[in-house]
C-alpha cells in the first residue's frame, strides 16, 4: 500500500460542504472562496483498501461547466439563414473559465476521483463535463478506471457514508441524452427566435422588444396560458340543477348524494323529483340496501428519494 489522494467534486458548494462534514465527522480544514476546498485524512477509501493513508479533497462546481453555442461563422443574423442552423455544428464553451481552472488545479496529480452530482440526467452530464476538462491531469494511466460516481438522495451524514461505501460509475448514456437535448434546444430556439424576430419586426414596427425569443418549453407554456386566458374571458355561465335528497330518521337528517352530480337539463331533474315524491303513498320512505364501512389509514409522507424515483 501507499498514500493516495481522492478528490470529491459536488454540484454546488453547499453540497460539497455537507459531503466534507459527513465524511470527516466535521474535522475538515477549509480554504475560502467561491468554490471552497475541504481537506482531511481518512476515512479509508473503499476502492483502495490497502492504501496506507487517504487524503480527501472535497470541492465543487456551480452547475454546468460548459454550455453549447454555434461557431463564430454562424453568429450573424444577416448572413446566416435560420434554416442553416439546423445543420450547423455546435461547440461547447466554458460557462466560466475560472471554474475550469479551479477543477484542473484541484485534480492535478490525484489518484482517484468521486463525482457527487445530483442523481438525474443533468447531474450525469455535469459529471462528464468535469471529466472532460480535468480527468487527464490525474496520476497514472487509464484514469477513467479510477473515477467513481456516488448515488445519494439526502445530504445527512448517514446517507453520505452509505453512498461513499457503494460507489458506482458515471452513466454516459444519460449524459449523451442531455447533450442531444441541449443541441436541440439551441438549434430550435435560436433558429425560431431569429426567424420570428425578423418576420414580425418587418410587419409591426412598434414592437417593444428587440428580440422575440422562442423556447421549446417557454413557447408551448405561454400557449397554454393564453388559451386558458381566452377561455376565462369568453366564459358564459350556464345554470345547472342538483338533486338534494334528505331522509329524516329518528330525528336525524341523512343527506344522500346524487351519483350524476349535477344536470343542465331542468326537466330531467324535475321528473326525478316528482318520481321520488310519488314513489309511495305519503309519507314517502327510503330503504337502505347496504351499508359498507371501511377503515383507512394514511401514513406519513415518505421523504423524496431521487435514486428510487428514477429506477
Amino acid at each position: 500500500g501507499r498514500p493516495i489522494t481522492v478528490v470529491h467534486i459536488a454540484e454546488k458548494p453547499s453540497i460539497g460542504q455537507a459531503i466534507a462534514q459527513g465524511l470527516s465527522g466535521g474535522s475538515s480544514s477549509q480554504s475560502y472562496g467561491k468554490l471552497p476546498i475541504h481537506e482531511f485524512n481518512n476515512p479509508s477509501f473503499p476502492k483502495a483498501p490497502n492504501a496506507t493513508t487517504v487524503t480527501h479533497r472535497v470541492t465543487s462546481v456551480a452547475g454546468h461547466v460548459f454550455n453549447v453555442d454555434f461557431p463564430s461563422e454562424y453568429q450573424s443574423w444577416d448572413s446566416v439563414d435560420p434554416a442553416e442552423l439546423f445543420h450547423a455544428p455546435v461547440v461547447k464553451k466554458p460557462c466560466k473559465s475560472s471554474i475550469v481552472k479551479h477543477l484542473q488545479e484541484v485534480t492535478k496529480g490525484v489518484d482517484f476521483m468521486v463525482l457527487w452530482m445530483d442523481c438525474d440526467r443533468e447531474g450525469e452530464n455535469i459529471n462528464f463535463e468535469v471529466l472532460e476538462c480535468c480527468m487527464h491531469l490525474m496520476q497514472g494511466a487509464s484514469p477513467y478506471d479510477r473515477v467513481y460516481r456516488a448515488h445519494f438522495s439526502a445530504i445527512n451524514p448517514s446517507d453520505i457514508i452509505k453512498a461513499y461505501n457503494s460507489l458506482g460509475k458515471p452513466d454516459r448514456c444519460q449524459s449523451l441524452s442531455v447533450d442531444a437535448r441541449q443541441e436541440l434546444d439551441l438549434k430550435v430556439g435560436v433558429a425560431f427566435s431569429r426567424f420570428q424576430t425578423r418576420f414580425f419586426q418587418g410587419r409591426y414596427g412598434d414592437l417593444d422588444s428587440a428580440v422575440l425569443s422562442y423556447g421549446p418549453c417557454q413557447t408551448p407554456t405561454l400557449g397554454f396560458c393564453v388559451q386558458r386566458h381566452i377561455e376565462m374571458e369568453t366564459f358564459k355561465p350556464e345554470p345547472y340543477w342538483l338533486l338534494d335528497l334528505g331522509v329524516m330518521n329518528s330525528g336525524k337528517m341523512c343527506r344522500a348524494n346524487w351519483d350524476a352530480g349535477r344536470s343542465f337539463n331542468r326537466n330531467k331533474v324535475d321528473a326525478l323529483v316528482a318520481k321520488c315524491r310519488d314513489a309511495s303513498s305519503p309519507p314517502a320512505s327510503a330503504n337502505v340496501v347496504s351499508v359498507v364501512t371501511k377503515d383507512k389509514k394514511q401514513g406519513r409522507p415518505v421523504p423524496l428519494n431521487t435514486v428510487a424515483l428514477l429506477k
